[in-house]
Formats: C-alpha cells, structure tokens, sequence
C-alpha cells in the first residue's frame, strides 16, 4: 500500500502519486483496475481528500489513470510513446549523471537498476 512520509519536503500528492505509480509498476495493479475513491483513499490515508484530488488529477495528466464520469478513476494501458519515452531516459542520464558528479561507483549505480527489476519481476511471479 501507500506510505506517505510526513516529515519528508516532498508534498503529500507527489508522494501519492509515486505510491501509486509504484503499485502499478509492480503489478500489483493492473490495468482499467478501479483505483480507491478520493473520499476512500483520503481517509485510509488521512489526508484531505484535495490532496488525493490533486494526486490522481497529476497522474491522469501523465496518462497512467484515466476517469470515467461518475464511475471512478481506473488505471490506464501502458502506451509507449516515443515522446515520454525520450523524455524519461533524458531525465534517467541527467540523474545518473548527478550521481557520478557526487561520486557514486557505477556498480552502485547498474545494482539500483537490477534490483528495480529484480523485485518487479518477484511480484509478478
């Protein structure tokens, strides 16, 4: 499930919405599964049901969930497009590129990236 950090400078939707992308990358949940409704989520995660608001507002923006009036929000197929693509292996060599400014060995580095898939694979399993 979600666990949100309070302490952390991260806001509470961003924190949301990762828990949430995180769940779906693990297969935990799939898709045009129904999410949790703001109300329900809000208060299993006691925030303001905003928060939650704005959290699956971002997401959808994203395109990883996608509303239906009236039924709720769902998460959404996996589209690869070249655009997002692009723009997340962009974002993936400037944060890499940050670690090895700060002197990180790139055995950490490609072990991060290993285990990322390690523990998807185990929960797909």
């Amino acid at each position: 499930m979600i666990k949100l950090d309070y302490k952390s400078a991260k806001p509470l939707h961003e924190q949301i919405s990762m828990g949430i992308k995180e769940l779906i990358i693990s297969g935990i949940l799939k898709a045009d599964e129904q999410l949790p409704s703001v109300r329900e989520l809000s208060v299993s995660l006691t925030v303001n049901p905003n928060t939650v608001q704005h959290a699956y507002k971002a997401l959808e923006a994203e395109g990883i969930i996608y509303s239906l009036r009236g039924k709720g929000n769902f998460v959404a197929k996996a589209e690869k497009t070249p655009h997002q693509t692009d723009a997340l292996y962009d974002s993936l060599v400037m944060e890499v590129k940050e670690l090895m400014f700060r002197g990180e060995p790139q055995e950490t580095i490609e072990n991060i990236i290993k285990n990322i898939y390690s523990e998807r694979n185990e929960s797909l399993d």
